[in-house]
């Protein structure tokens, strides 16, 4: 399986977007300062994740997520998090 998630910043409240194929591990190498794009932001908190069976229907979608419709489609399908937990990125 393939992964795609969101993880939210508590540090400085932007969002990261990424695809894996172990999740677990994945969101643990973040918050424990492995990964260098998050080294600084966190802690982190997954908010979000889809599973594929197909790598390029994974790639894909972490491409679309990362677009601006794709952003405005996450504040639409976790609009009761973000009411509570803004995000500013």
């Amino acid at each position: 399986m393939y992964y795609v998630y969101i993880l939210h910043s508590q540090k400085d409240k932007c969002l990261y977007t990424g695809y894996t194929t172990n999740l677990k591990k994945r969101f643990d190498d973040h918050n424990n300062l492995f990964v260098k794009s998050t080294k600084t932001r966190a802690p982190l908190e997954l908010i979000y994740y889809e599973a594929y069976v197909s790598k390029k229907d994974a790639l894909s979608r972490e491409i679309f997520l990362k677009s601006g419709r794709g952003k405005s489609y996450l504040k639409k399908q976790l609009s009761n998090y973000f009411f509570t937990n803004p995000w500013k990125c």
